[in-house]
């Protein structure tokens, strides 16, 4: 036989033949094919995943040259009509009216999109402004609203309800803290709740007052100018009561020209003195290096001590007392000021020209009182009236009778001149004169020290807004 020619009933391969002759047709193989499943190579290839048919020449259309087709099939095809029952995933066909656009939407960086800020299409075909993107191909649509119904916006709870802990758990009664309520509660072993006295609520309801948010560094002046009437000690226990409630730092310092016995109210850890703090002034940088110049009681009460050296002669000025409180008030955010009995010495108008607050106290006695009012009067004639208006009056009991004196009338007398008024009854505890310590206190001692401390803290909320103003 000779090359070229073709052997009786055998055909040519494309790949084998060096000549590339067409082959004749071959009828069995032609109808073997018909009968078979559908090329998905050549169904994938034109970008359709999950089409089982390839796509008819007749429903092609041009894509620009060098430009990848938007459903990432090859350039110049089109995508068909999709039958659902074509493969094992069902094909979303694209919304009428809405053209395809050729490869994805690119959105500026910051810039506002149909999809959000910065935000480009997941799929083929971008939703118009203001509406939500099209399903991805083989995801059902999101479901409409009904005719009338308005849409709920999404990540909101239609209820009107939040996820938050009191609307999620069973609110339960609080267990009692005192009384026969506490006694029953722990004698069934925790099982019977009678719930709160009202004295539990009403103790629960001054220590919320007591930690009432507070912004930067607020002072207090406690005030007197008669001696021996407690002054000292209502600056250590009110400091004591604040410091074992609230979380933040509180400070009492002792601004007594003289001797000073604020640093003998909580237990001695340093003999380092105010004096020693305005000496280093220069060198502190931190807490921990004023922490070193204060003492500190069970309470977390910090004492700054006065000088105890009584050969030393050198006053505390009001110059010395500005660069104390303008050091402390970066670490602390209540300083409590224990002044001394004269108001005309140099420390006291530095005390008072930078007191949020002031506390005066008085004994329940008559003397004690005119004394008490005397201060108030001295303070109106030298321009602080505004301060007396929100100071604290404290009526504290330093014998365990007031004999013939009428508290309530000495009471109503403060109250038309300050802002509220205190009564601190007799306790043996603070009657010893020694180092203050809340849990030896009397329960009504220690209700009324609540209270105070719940009065004075009820200026928190409007002491920025002076600082801020000034």
């Amino acid at each position: 036989m000779t090359g070229g020619q073709d052997e009786p009933g055998v055909r040519h391969d494309p790949q084998r033949d060096p000549i590339g002759a067409t082959p004749e047709p071959n009828t069995e193989s032609t109808e073997a094919a018909e009968h078979a499943a559908p090329d998905y190579g050549t169904a994938q290839a034109q970008g359709w995943p999950g089409s089982a048919r390839p796509v008819p020449p007749e429903q092609s259309a041009p894509t620009p040259t060098g430009e990848a087709a938007p459903w990432g099939g090859h350039p110049g095809t089109w995508p068909p009509q999709a039958n659902p029952q074509s493969g094992p995933y069902p094909v979303a066909s694209p919304p009428q009216g809405n053209p395809v656009v050729s490869g994805p939407q690119q959105v500026p960086p910051g810039a506002s999109g149909p999809y959000g800020v910065g935000g480009n299409p997941s799929g083929p075909y971008p939703a118009p402004a203001g509406q939500q993107p099209y399903p991805a191909p083989g995801y059902p649509p999101p479901p409409q609203p009904h005719p009338g119904q308005q849409p709920v916006p999404p990540q909101q709870d239609p209820t009107g309800q939040d996820l938050s802990s009191a609307q999620l758990l069973r609110q339960s009664k609080r267990p009692p803290q005192s009384g026969w309520r506490r006694v029953l509660y722990l004698a069934s072993g925790k099982t019977i709740n009678p719930g709160e006295s009202p004295a539990d609520v009403h103790r629960r309801e001054l220590i919320g007052r007591i930690n009432q948010p507070l912004q930067g560094c607020y002072k207090i002046a406690m005030l007197s100018l008669k001696g021996g009437v407690g002054k000292t000690t209502t600056t250590a226990t009110l400091g004591s009561t604040f410091a074992s409630l609230r979380g933040d730092r509180i400070i009492a310092v002792d601004a007594n020209p003289d001797r000073g016995t604020l640093g003998q109210k909580i237990p001695v850890e340093t003999t380092a003195t105010v004096r020693h703090l305005l000496r280093d002034v220069q060198r502190i940088r931190k807490y921990s290096d004023v922490r070193s110049y204060t003492s500190q009681g069970p309470s977390r009460l910090e004492v700054l001590a006065s000088e105890q050296d009584p050969a030393v002669s050198e006053a505390f000025s009001e110059s010395d007392y500005r660069t104390t409180v303008d050091l402390l008030e970066h670490f602390y955010n209540v300083v409590l000021t224990d002044c001394g009995t004269g108001l005309m010495h140099s420390a006291m108008k530095g005390v008072l020209d930078v007191a949020d607050s002031l506390v005066i106290v008085s004994p329940s006695s008559v003397d004690g009182a005119r004394s008490a009012s005397a201060t108030l009067d001295w303070l109106d004639a030298h321009g602080y009236g505004e301060l007396v208006a929100r100071s604290v009056a404290v009526i504290n009991s330093v014998r365990p009778g007031s004999g013939k004196v009428d508290v309530d009338k000495l009471a109503a007398h403060f109250g038309a001149r300050c802002r509220s008024v205190s009564r601190i009854p007799f306790d043996s505890h603070l009657e010893e004169g020694a180092e203050v310590d809340l849990d030896q206190l009397a329960a009504p001692t220690r209700l009324a020290l609540l209270e105070l401390a719940a009065t004075v803290a009820d200026d928190f909320p409007y002491a920025a807004g002076r600082q801020h103003q000034g």
